[in-house]
């Protein structure tokens, strides 16, 4: 079925709470295993058909922000979900306590109660207010940058339209690009920090409120952090300081040279990464598509189906438009087992990147969307990442049919910005470490730690006042994750160095490094991240060993990368 044709209806909440508390009162009284998996199976289906509901909601209204009617409904999803997430609550507490979970343990893993137990202690119903008004704030952030207009030259652009003159080869150009994006930025500071400081304030109360000392143990359990901790991604955040900023600093010394400027550069000239301009597709939206069809029909069986029934059936939102919300995602349509791709298209070696990176969480949720229970379709975010990430890197086998004549520039570029992520990443979850540790941080302290923590993971960034936001230590203001999703960043950089690890395999041996990515995915998420990678045959990012090696790896194979040619 075409993703328009998918029909959205407003959920009866009080129907579905009397609903689930109907099946939780049969599930108690079951008097067998077969009829407590009965009861599950038909929760399973309430859920699927609520949870698809809210997505079909979710996509449109990101779509275009404007649409009166999805506005609306975003609205009573955000006041409504944490109401229901309170009776689902019931359903987790009576799952844990039944005296069939050890027959449901040896039917369906061990992982999903493992998760249900996370949920069911970072829950209470005293945070609905709380929850509510959380999303209340984070619907605003995504209005307020999906609706941004830029002026800029002789015309008025969005955010992600702006994009291509950031990396324009013309130094002028490129550097009031920048400047007209940090000017709007600046001139809608004081809603984003106000915004900001109310979250951080409401979700210090949530930690508290359920007994923690600030929201961090919270942040965690959000993100179903089931096998490792914060000590854990405290020893990764040294271990990347240690082995991977140089690597990343000898990488943009060299861009120095390239382009003939003082390093440290601006935060401008970082972005050009060659003197005669960063790669750009060899084509159009629609050529892109096209080739991601010759990509996934030549990779497997399993891509060609699916990525042909994403284009068939229109789950792919791709192109920049007025209203759209920011940035790019993937998620499931649970009663149509379909995953679904929105991003933003701005005709940079992004939207390659999207047909690679956000096409490998839609495949992963293709391979496993018949899991049950449902909970067991996706991993953890790390894990999901690793999907996303990883299946770039395969991507690169076929860049001259993405790029054409930049194929080689994007085959350099594409490993060494890898590369250069992971400290920004790292940075980001620092940042937000040191933000709920003191949440009583004024709006100027906050601009003034991430400004103290570029100098230590970015010191290839100057930090003189030339671009308004970005020298001034307010950037952070631009990440979405920030703002919507606390300690997700992290997961990216975890991902990323799983996925470098693929990267080397795939130097070696594509075929072998797929058969290492298919175990890796057919799995979902039916064990914990280092379990998933144990079974698939790859390394930990938690072993500092692990990030040493593809440091090395890499750094090697871009000191040796033959640029003749490319200025």
């Amino acid at each position: 079925m075409k993703f328009k044709d998918m029909k959205y209806e407003r959920p009866d909440i009080e129907a579905i709470k009397a609903d689930t508390l109907a099946l939780i009162e049969r599930f108690e009284k079951a008097a067998t295993y077969e009829e407590a998996k009965a009861i599950m199976l038909e929760m399973e289906e309430l859920n699927s058909h609520v949870d698809t509901m809210f997505t079909l909601c979710e996509i449109r209204h990101s779509i275009d922000t404007r649409d009166e009617f999805y506005d609306k409904e975003n609205d009573f999803i955000d006041q409504n979900e944490p109401e229901l997430e309170e009776t689902g609550i019931l359903w987790v507490k009576a799952l844990l306590k039944s005296p069939f979970r050890k027959e449901f343990e040896q039917e369906y893993g061990t992982v999903a109660f493992l998760n249900a137990e996370i949920q069911d202690r970072s829950f209470k119903p005293e945070l609905v207010p709380l929850m509510q008004k959380e999303n209340e704030l984070s619907s605003q952030y995504a209005k307020l940058i999906a609706n941004a207009q830029i002026p800029f030259k002789d015309g008025v652009y969005t955010l992600s339209q702006l994009s291509p003159f950031k990396t324009d080869t013309d130094d002028q150009t490129r550097l009031e690009a920048w400047t007209a994006e940090g000017k709007w930025y600046k001139d809608n500071q004081p809603e984003l920090d106000r915004i900001y400081d109310e979250l951080v304030k409401l979700r210090d109360e949530m930690g508290r409120t359920l007994g923690h000392k600030n929201f961090i143990p919270l942040g965690y359990d959000k993100m179903t952090r089931n096998c490792y901790d914060k000590k854990d991604v405290e020893k990764f955040r040294e271990a990347v300081v240690k082995y991977l900023v140089p690597v990343a600093e000898s990488i943009y010394k060299k861009q120095a040279e390239r382009l003939g400027k003082t390093y440290p550069m601006s935060f401008a000239d970082n972005a050009l990464e060659f003197r005669s301009g960063n790669p750009r597709p060899a084509g159009d939206p629609e050529y892109i598509l096209k080739q991601g069809d010759a990509f996934y029909d030549d990779l497997s069986p399993e891509t060609s189906e699916f990525f042909r029934t994403m284009r068939e059936n229109e789950l792919l939102d791709v192109l920049s438009t007025e209203g759209k919300q920011a940035g790019g995602y993937c998620t499931g349509i649970r009663d149509y087992h379909v995953p679904f791709i929105f991003a933003n298209f701005n005709g940079t070696q992004h939207d390659v990147e999207v047909v690679t990176h956000e096409a490998g969480h839609a495949f992963a949720y293709w391979m496993n969307r018949f899991r049950v229970p449902s909970a067991n379709i996706w991993p953890g975010m790390e894990s999901a990442e690793v999907h996303s990430m990883s299946m770039e890197f395969f991507g690169e086998h076929w860049a001259d049919g993405f790029f054409g004549k930049d194929a080689k520039k994007f085959l350099y570029s594409h490993l060494s910005s890898s590369i250069c992520f992971i400290p920004y990443g790292t940075m980001v979850d620092h940042f937000q470490h040191e933000v709920y540790e003191h949440p009583e941080m004024t709006p100027a302290e906050r601009h003034a730690t991430w400004k103290r923590l570029l100098g230590i993971y970015m010191p290839w960034m100057r930090l003189d006042g030339e671009i308004p936001v970005y020298s001034e230590g307010h950037a952070w203001q631009r990440q979405l994750h920030i703002y919507r999703s606390p300690f997700y960043y992290i997961d990216y950089c975890l991902a990323q160095t799983v996925a470098l690890g693929f990267w080397a395999m795939i130097q070696e041996d594509r075929a072998k490094a797929w058969e290492h990515y298919m175990a890796f995915t057919k799995q979902g998420g039916s064990e914990v991240f280092t379990d998933l990678l144990k079974n698939a045959g790859l390394e930990s990012p938690f072993d500092e060993e692990t990030l040493r090696g593809v440091c090395e790896k890499a750094k090697a194979y871009l000191d040796e990368f033959d640029l003749t040619g490319i200025a």
